[in-house]
């Protein structure tokens, strides 16, 4: 299963991927299955490994039958940036555009591997749990009974996905000129909605058009 990524859509940057993995964390786990692909929806960590992309780390509920039948199967890990509708009315010559949709995504493949041993699995969790508590005021920690903690993870199961092939489609408005660029972003601005304004700024950031 490929991702369709025409050239112009290709990031140059190459943490680009990187980054969007890391600010859009929850993803979308898809593994093919008989009589239909298995689906769930995880937050997923990317560690450096010696592998070129990376490893992903994650758990799933153990009451989730996903992880019994994904072990050696291609997984694919599908991660959605930022989003938003461009309307034609943006552009310079709105007659001759028709309504698309900016966005950024990463796809990333690779064997799920089952985090067997428990004390490994407890690090997946701590793992998960440090990058989302950390910079809370009063962040939530493990910090509870052993006989509590090990009934908790207990009741995950944990996985690594080291991944061996990343489709990376960076749709930003690339192929049109600097000044539509420019207005779109502008009215993406304008817009006031978070999910444009994220948009805009990505647009900024790997489709700018004061630099090409």
């Amino acid at each position: 299963m490929s991702l369709y990524v025409p050239s112009s859509f290709e990031p140059g940057d190459r943490a680009a991927a990187a980054r969007l993995v890391h600010d859009h964390p929850f993803a979308t786990l898809v593994t093919p299955a008989d009589p239909e692909p298995l689906i769930s929806h995880v937050p997923l960590l990317l560690q450096p490994t010696s592998e070129p992309h990376g490893t992903l780390v994650g758990h799933v509920a153990r009451a989730n039958p996903h992880w019994r039948a994904a072990p050696g199967v291609e997984s694919i890990a599908v991660f959605h940036g930022p989003h938003a509708y461009v309307s034609p009315s943006w552009y310079a010559d709105p007659a001759a555009m028709v309504p698309t949709w900016n966005y950024a995504t990463v796809h990333a493949h690779g064997p799920l591997e089952i985090v067997d041993d428990a004390a490994e699995a407890r690090g997946v969790l701590e793992a998960l749990v440090h990058r989302f508590e950390s910079d809370r005021e009063s962040p939530w920690s493990l910090a509870m009974p052993e006989a509590k903690l090990a009934s908790l993870v207990g009741a995950i199961v944990a996985f690594r996905i080291r991944i061996r092939r990343l489709d990376v489609k960076f749709k930003l408005s690339q192929n049109r000129t600097r000044d539509d660029r420019s207005r779109v972003i502008r009215a993406l601005d304008a817009s006031g909605d978070a999910d444009a304004l994220a948009t805009a700024r990505w647009m900024r950031a790997y489709a700018d058009p004061e630099r090409t």
